[in-house]
């Protein structure tokens, strides 16, 4: 059996590498940072319902705000944490 690809990413200029097919939101957690935005009274956000209703997971990804967990993970993406 072979094992999956994996991909390397940058959380926050971080690198993270995680199996191809897995989404931001999965690798933010793996990686021990779920936190993906603040809100506007300063407490930390993240992720809530996993289906993209909530809107809670939003990052930037290579210069353009997605929702981490309706994003898959791809070799030499950029994600930040949204201020």
């Amino acid at each position: 059996m072979n094992a999956a690809p994996s991909v390397v990413l940058q959380i926050n200029g971080r690198a993270i590498t995680v199996t191809s097919g897995v989404t931001v939101a999965a690798a933010l957690a793996l990686a021990a940072m779920p936190a993906t935005r603040t809100s506007v009274s300063g407490e930390a956000r993240t992720p809530l319902c996993g289906m993209g209703i909530c809107q809670e997971c939003r990052v930037r990804v290579n210069g353009r705000v997605r929702l981490a967990c309706q994003t898959l993970c791809v070799d030499g993406m950029q994600v930040e944490r949204l201020p």
